[in-house]
């Protein structure tokens, strides 16, 4: 299937992911294709087991597959090696999980402004850019807080920005509202939605939450390791 929204940014063909060997192999992705365009917003949902984890995995260059191909924004990933893989993951994507994943001796700025030093920034144009990707999240009066300062809301905020300070051509998100209540959900997910309208990001988003998957403009589903339905969420 292709994204609608534009040329692919994702491009899964035919993927198998395999875990073991003889009687104790377990299929995780079983011939698996699907596509991401270029400014789509994707809810991928599924119960435990079904498969989602691990091609948000392979989608985020932080697994490989047994067989099939994987193209992101060009490039043949599994041609890659680990090293350009690692470059690959630096310069093309963002992550937020469920967890934070904050580093807590760092503050909110210094956490935001790390991706910048694997990507070899200049100092002073980190600092720049930290501040404004945390004054767009709306944490312009926190920048040196430190996450124990920090409310569970305002910590995925600080991990949003993290996210987006390279510029990614594509936003992954795994349960990015699994730790919240409902009032800071729904204020992260209004990020999202705006992310996704006004700059055009590209988002796949893993979630068990039907109402935070109905956000997004298309939904999947996965069951055995395969994509077994999709609909249009309430964007659309």
């Amino acid at each position: 299937m292709a994204g609608s929204a534009g040329s692919p940014v994702a491009e899964l063909q035919h993927i198998r992911k395999t875990y073991g060997s003889g009687d104790t192999t377990v299929v995780a992705l079983d011939d698996l294709s699907m596509s991401v365009g270029r400014g789509e917003y994707v809810a991928v949902m599924g119960t435990s087991g079904s498969g989602k984890s691990t091609a948000m995995n392979i989608l985020g260059c932080l697994d490989r597959p047994s067989s099939g191909s994987y193209r992101l924004n060009g490039t043949a990933v599994e041609q890659l090696s680990d090293d350009q893989l690692a470059d690959l993951r630096n310069r093309e994507l963002g992550f937020v999980f469920q967890q934070f994943h904050l580093l807590g001796e760092l503050n909110a700025l210094e956490n935001v402004m790390l991706p910048m030093v694997y990507a070899s920034v200049p100092a002073e144009e980190r600092k720049e850019r930290g501040i404004q990707a945390l004054q767009r999240v709306g944490l312009g009066e926190r920048l040196y807080n430190k996450p124990n300062q920090l409310s569970g809301g305002q910590q995925q905020r600080v991990a949003l920005a993290r996210a987006l300070i390279n510029q990614p051509n594509l936003l992954l998100a795994d349960e990015p509202t699994g730790a919240l209540d409902s009032r800071t959900t729904a204020e992260v997910l209004d990020l999202f939605d705006e992310l996704h309208r006004d700059q055009g990001m590209t988002i796949v988003l893993v979630t068990h939450e039907h109402d935070v998957a109905a956000r997004a403009e298309r939904i999947v589903h996965f069951h055995d390791g395969r994509l077994v339905a999709e609909g249009a969420g309430s964007q659309l």
